[in-house]
C-alpha cells in the first residue's frame, strides 16, 4: 500500500532528504485528473551560508516558508517565467529545502503531454514530460497557489509507492551561478528523465 510521506520524513538533514526522495511519487489531484510521477532528481539548500539557498540575504517575505517547520511546499516564481518547487526540510527556524528537479511519469501522461502543449505537430517524448522544475510544474499543474501548503495534503503529496529507483548518484547543482562548488545534486543514474549533465 502507498504510503504517505509527513513531516518527521522531512524533519532531518536536507542531504538525507535529497536522497531519500529519489524513488518517491509526487501526485496531484486536480478537475482534470490525477498525475503522478517518481521523484528522479533532487538538489539541495542549506542555510544561510549557501550562497544560492533563497535564505542567503536572511528572512524576507518571500522565503518566509523556508524558515517555517518541515515538510512544506515552498513554491516560487523563477525569472518571471516558471514555478519551481521545494520541500522544506530540517527544523523550525533553520531555513533549507530540497528542490524538486524532475520526475519519471507514472500516473496521468496524457494529461501531463496536454499541459505542455504537445501534440501531432509537437511531440514530447515521455521521458521530457517532467525534466527540469519548470517542465515539472507545468507537467504536474504546480503554481503559487501551493506555495505553503503541507506536503501531506490531500490533493497535492508525495508518497511511497515501493519504487526501486536503482543506484543514484551525486552532482554539483545546475542551473546557478553562485553555490556551484557544492554536490548537493542527486539523481537516479539509471533515469532518462534527468535532467542536466549526468
Amino acid at each position: 500500500m502507498p504510503r504517505r510521506l509527513g513531516r518527521p520524513f522531512f524533519a532531518r538533514p536536507t542531504l538525507v532528504v535529497a536522497e531519500a526522495l529519489i524513488g518517491k511519487v509526487l501526485v496531484h489531484t486536480t478537475r482534470e485528473g490525477t498525475t503522478a510521477g517518481a521523484i528522479v532528481e533532487t538538489e539541495a539548500y542549506i542555510g544561510e551560508d549557501d550562497p544560492a539557498c533563497h535564505a542567503a540575504p536572511g528572512p524576507t517575505p518571500r522565503n518566509q516558508p523556508l524558515y517555517g517547520p518541515p515538510g512544506v511546499f515552498y513554491v516560487y516564481l523563477n525569472y518571471g517565467m516558471h514555478f519551481l518547487v521545494n520541500i522544506v526540510t530540517e527544523g523550525k527556524g533553520f531555513p533549507a529545502a530540497v528542490l524538486l528537479r524532475a520526475l519519471e511519469p507514472v500516473d496521468g501522461r496524457e494529461l501531463m503531454a496536454r499541459r505542455r502543449g504537445a501534440g501531432p505537430d509537437r511531440p514530447i517524448p515521455e521521458a521530457a514530460l517532467c525534466r527540469g522544475p519548470g517542465n515539472l510544474t507545468r507537467a504536474m499543474a504546480i503554481t503559487l497557489a501551493h506555495n505553503r501548503l503541507a506536503v501531506s495534503g490531500a490533493s497535492l503529496y508525495i508518497e511511497d509507492r515501493g519504487l526501486d529507483p536503482g543506484p543514484v548518484a551525486w552532482s554539483p547543482r545546475v542551473g546557478i551561478n553562485v553555490g556551484v562548488e557544492q554536490p548537493w545534486r542527486c539523481y537516479a543514474a539509471g533515469s532518462a528523465a534527468v535532467s542536466g549533465k549526468r
